[in-house]
């Protein structure tokens, strides 16, 4: 057989193409008809459901603290700004040039 041969059973080739994993597919071409598979598999979509719902708070939380630290960051870099340095004496500028004095005319 060679390569290019379709294989003997189509649907099998189908069923390894669209689930290549081999998972269970039930209604994909037959409804299950077993109530016991089918609560099996809600509980484990539930499971799934969960963890998802989890991983969103997770990521919500995540989002939070960094919007906290940017709002903080940018609190203190406007701080930093406004405030003139402590080592530069009061009524001088910060470039150590004594301020000019007017004549009076």
């Amino acid at each position: 057989m060679s390569a290019t041969d379709p294989p003997p059973d189509f649907m099998a080739f189908m069923q390894k193409m669209w689930n290549p994993m081999s998972f269970p597919v039930p209604g994909m071409f037959m409804p299950t008809a077993n109530v016991e598979e089918i609560e099996k598999k809600i509980a484990e979509l539930k499971g799934v459901e969960n963890w998802l719902h989890m991983n969103i708070g997770f990521l919500q939380m995540t989002v939070k603290t960094l919007e906290m630290q940017k709002s903080a960051l940018s609190s203190f870099a406007s701080a930093v700004k406004e405030d003139p340095p402590d080592d530069a004496p009061a009524g001088e500028p910060e470039d150590g040039k004594k301020p000019r004095k007017h004549k009076r005319v």
